[in-house]
């Protein structure tokens, strides 16, 4: 049946700490029409991320924020239905930025990507082969640059960016402890994704255990958390440590400063001493690697030599709550919505 009415999630306020379901708002609204060298699309998957929450707050920041009443933006996996560009085609599947909506329109020259159903799935390319596995892969080489014999750590690990950034520097030579949270996270980064050692940052000793296991210091700790994970893991770093800044998701629904002292000059003192390069990047400013990223990380997912795990939220009507879950840790791996 073809559709006639787009239904979309809306921004309906701005958060103050944890999102809630009454800052979002659904609504139907006539198809968008496209023009001259557009396309209407079909979304069929949703990419749910963390960097959304930021993008709900008011403020400057690398990107403009999602205004008050304006659709919830987001990666998508997306059919072209009706194209007025000459590359693009209907039935065609892409990789585009649809928002959180059944439908959008798009100019084609902005479609850079498309997607082959034969090949690999097409939900990896919101993951692994997408987004998060382009920020593991740039971030890793571009700042932590790993050596092999050299210890990362990566916080996170079980998410899509984590469970990447440890598969690929395990290919790269070094050994890799995985931060996560809770027994099966754990386990998976252990059974499943091969690293050298798991922790679960929720032990009471978690601290005690970092230490024990790296015994030679930190030469990479990739940062995807903050919090008290930072806390454990800044004494350890060797001097001339990389620190690949790519997320701080437990502070992401702070409404104020952390309480305790400041810790920044202690912070700085350690940076001076030991030489460490701390690197915050946003993926886009690695958009050269992009074409080689492709190619490697494809290869590496037809070989098995990269795996990686979905967790999938039925419904665009359920991306809002998916959305409060995955800042709270709930899911396992990439979170995405199937809209269709």
């Amino acid at each position: 049946m073809t559709a006639t009415q787009n239904t979309r999630v809306l921004l309906a306020a701005r958060p103050n700490g944890e999102p809630t379901e009454a800052d979002f708002r659904i609504e139907r609204a006539p198809l968008p029409v496209p023009g001259k060298g557009q396309v209407l699309l079909r979304n069929r998957w949703l990419s749910l991320d963390p960097y959304m929450r930021g993008r709900m707050n008011a403020g400057r920041s690398y990107v403009a924020p999602i205004e008050v009443g304006a659709v919830m933006e987001g990666g998508t996996v997306s059919e072209v239905v009706e194209s007025l560009h000459p590359d693009l085609a209907p039935g065609e599947l892409v990789l585009a930025e649809g928002g959180w909506q059944t439908h959008a329109v798009a100019d084609g020259d902005s479609l850079r990507r498309k997607l082959d159903p034969g090949d690999l799935p097409l939900t990896t390319a919101l993951g692994v082969y997408g987004m998060p596995g382009f920020t593991a892969y740039a971030g890793l080489r571009e700042i932590g640059k790993p050596a092999p014999g050299e210890t990362v750590v990566v916080a996170a690990a079980s998410g899509p960016v984590g469970a990447t950034v440890g598969q690929i520097a395990k290919l790269r030579g070094a050994r890799v402890v995985g931060i996560a949270g809770g027994p099966r996270k754990v386990a998976h980064l252990r059974d499943d994704l091969g690293f050298d050692v798991a922790l679960d940052h929720r032990a009471d000793d978690f601290a005690a255990q970092l230490k024990a296991a790296v015994p030679d210091g930190i030469d990479v700790y990739f940062e995807n958390v903050g919090g008290h994970v930072f806390d454990a893991v800044l004494p350890l770093l060797n001097e001339f440590a990389r620190i690949p800044v790519c997320g701080l998701i437990a502070h992401y629904n702070d409404s104020a400063p952390p309480p305790g002292p400041d810790r920044l000059p202690q912070l700085m003192a350690l940076a001076l001493a030991r030489r460490l390069t701390i690197r915050g990047f946003i993926v886009f400013d690695f958009n050269k690697l992009y074409p080689e990223f492709l190619r490697e990380m494809g290869a590496w997912l037809r070989d098995g030599k990269v795996r990686y795990s979905e967790d999938i939220v039925e419904g665009l009507e359920n991306a809002p709550q998916g959305l409060i879950g995955l800042l709270r840790g709930e899911n396992f791996g990439k979170r995405l919505v199937r809209i269709a």
